[in-house]
């Protein structure tokens, strides 16, 4: 079997596994359209932005990350649940190897981020006056913004081995990220500790990605934000590629034996 061939049909698998599991899908729209209508409607009230844009409109860029975030890093999970139950070491026997198994992950994993963006997208003229090319650009950023999530994603999942334990790191690592990343309120008014986080998170390049694709003020300029986006996913699809070893090759399995001790090195003897 090539590579590509492994690839899409893990795609493939993936996307018919999101599919079906529609719970999931619905649930990660919900949280979007939450914030958006509930409490972006209350804010709007109390919440001063700088530019004098109103709340939901300055919210919904970061709203949109929101949607690829969770998308694409909780489809991570998916991972997690196969080397739990044994799946992952079929798809490992393939000649594709580690490499193409990420990669088709990470494909999957992005599409249903950018789909779950996508429809939050669809909402944008009920909160925000952009033009249609405007739109557009919003998408092509979404795609990018999800990549990344998918990839870091993966490097969450790449050495677990629980699904209970995926869940409880996920939302260690996500709600830091989206929280210090001025999706939902300006960086300016965090604390100096705070603010220099989100100056290097690159969830916050990912929000400045996405408010420049819409015609809003970023605190960085879009190559800068580009750069970083894609920079973030290629770093973590590599490291991802290094750390997932279900076969443990980087962890010891027995400490070497001494000459004379009767211990095999770490090398099971035949019985």
């Amino acid at each position: 079997m090539s590579a590509w061939n492994a690839v899409v049909g893990i795609v493939a698998r993936d996307l018919t596994r999101a599919t079906r599991q529609t719970s999931r899908l619905l649930g990660g729209l919900a949280r979007p359209f939450m914030w958006l209508l509930l409490v972006g409607t209350g804010y709007n009230a109390i919440a001063r932005i700088e530019h004098g844009v109103p709340y939901q409109a300055y919210v919904f860029p970061g709203v949109l990350v929101m949607a690829a975030l969770f998308g694409g890093m909780l489809t991570g999970i998916s991972t997690v649940y196969d080397r739990e139950f044994g799946m992952l070491r079929l798809m490992l026997a393939s000649p594709a190897g580690a490499p193409a198994v990420l990669a088709g992950r990470a494909i999957a994993a992005t599409l249903v981020g950018a789909l779950q963006g996508a429809v939050v997208l669809v909402a944008g003229p009920l909160v925000l006056d952009a033009a249609p090319p405007r739109y557009l650009a919003a998408a092509a950023a979404v795609l990018v913004v999800a990549a990344m999530s998918a990839t870091l994603g993966l490097v969450v999942a790449a050495r677990l081995r629980s699904v209970e334990n995926f869940a409880g790191i996920i939302n260690v690592v996500l709600f830091p990220l989206l929280f210090l990343s001025g999706a939902l309120y300006p960086t300016a008014g965090m604390p100096p500790a705070f603010r220099a986080v989100a100056r290097v998170n690159p969830v916050s390049f990912a929000v400045d990605l996405v408010r420049h694709a819409l015609g809003q003020p970023a605190e960085v300029s879009a190559p800068l934000a580009a750069a970083t986006v894609v920079g973030t996913t290629a770093a973590a699809f590599i490291l991802a590629v290094l750390v997932f070893d279900p076969e443990q090759r980087f962890v010891g399995r027995g400490r070497p034996g001494k000459l004379g001790d009767g211990s095999t090195g770490g090398v099971p003897q035949a019985r």
